[in-house]
């Protein structure tokens, strides 16, 4: 029993930190509505509201990708590590 214990890795991790990051950003992003409400600069003749929000698609498809990965990673470490 007290192996069992020693070998218990903490739950709150660096990598984890980095993860939860990824994902809380575009919704602080999204839901901070002042940073963004307004029109200029547009870009192609798009007014910046939209163009921000959907620029946003593409970081947050990005951010879920890169937190993702990470997951895996610490999931493979962490069973990896139990049964050695």
């Amino acid at each position: 029993m007290p192996e069992n214990t020693a070998e218990k890795r903490p739950t709150i991790t660096p990598v984890r930190v980095v993860i939860a990051l990824c994902l809380i950003a575009p919704f602080v992003a999204m839901l901070w509505v002042s940073s963004y409400t307004r029109v200029d600069p547009t870009f192609i003749g798009i007014p910046f509201f939209y163009w921000y929000q959907m620029l946003w698609v593409v970081i947050s498809t990005a951010l879920t990708m890169i937190a993702y990965t990470l997951w895996q990673r610490d999931q493979r470490a962490r069973k990896g590590g139990a049964s050695a």
